[in-house]
């Protein structure tokens, strides 16, 4: 990959925080509220598919073509990275959606700012997972193209576009300006193109460990999606637009992974 190529693929995914967050734009307060659920099912569809086509199944290609057991990797980090994202989730101070009771350690931080972090942490492992794919691209340790490693970036603005949208709706619905909805929104998503960076750096020192790194942040991604947007999909009245929206996300990230791949 050129230097462009890498530019090009780190920032994809935060201009999709960026589009996302910018609907608080153009939404009112009520038509915020109804948007949440099946974005929140979108996003956990595309982060599964993800986790399952870009990460595991290429960490145990890898594990397999080098004379390994494919899945002691792949479970190994899988583990790994859920249980790093369950320590993040204990110790940063963060508030879900239609919560009022705060999660991690005590803090004095606004309400505002800890919807703003919760949905920081959801941007981490995203920002690992396209982190480990540019490395592994760049030192051949793993058989991914550029289009490859595009598309998964793709696939991630597309989750992002909701997930933007999911930390501006919720601060739009209570009342919260379009432009300071806005900015918790995009402020969210920087997190993901400077984790991707520190990966990268990373993986320089632990390139043997690719393949675990690949399966780390896979399980990371599931983390996120179990732990907290689905629960937050299916909060409130009973509907089965998050489900329809998560077999679209999940479809079209699985379709865009297999085409490019």
């Amino acid at each position: 990959m050129t230097p462009l190529q890498i530019a090009i693929t780190l920032l994809i995914p935060f201009l999709g925080t960026v589009i996302g967050s910018a609907s608080a734009l153009m939404l009112g307060q009520k038509s915020a509220a109804k948007m949440q659920n099946i974005l929140l099912g979108f996003a956990s569809g595309v982060m599964v598919a993800a986790a399952v086509w870009s990460l595991l199944i290429p960490a145990i290609d890898h594990t397999e073509a080098t004379g390994g057991i494919g899945w002691v990797p792949a479970l190994v980090g899988f583990l790994l990275g859920m249980g790093f994202m369950l320590l993040l989730d204990a110790l940063t101070p963060h508030l879900h959606i239609d919560s009022t009771t705060p999660e991690g350690i005590p803090s004095s931080l606004g309400k505002s700012t800890m919807l703003m972090l919760a949905v920081t942490l959801h941007n981490i492992p995203e920002g690992m997972a396209v982190g480990v794919v540019i490395a592994g691209a760049l030192s051949g340790s793993v058989d991914m193209g550029v289009a490859a490693v595009m598309a998964l970036a793709a696939g991630i603005a597309l989750q992002n576009i909701p997930e933007g949208a999911v930390i501006s709706l919720p601060l739009r619905s209570q009342g919260i300006s379009r432009a300071r909805s806005f900015s918790y929104g995009v402020a969210s998503g920087i997190v993901e193109p400077l984790s991707a960076v520190v990966t990268i750096l990373l993986i320089e020192h632990l390139i043997g460990i690719f393949p675990y790194m690949l399966a780390f942040a896979a399980g990371a991604m599931i983390y996120v999606v179990v732990e907290e947007l689905i629960p937050e999909a299916h909060s409130g009245k009973h509907s089965n637009l998050p489900t329809i929206g998560f077999a679209i996300g999940f479809a079209i990230m699985m379709v865009l992974d297999v085409a490019l791949s």
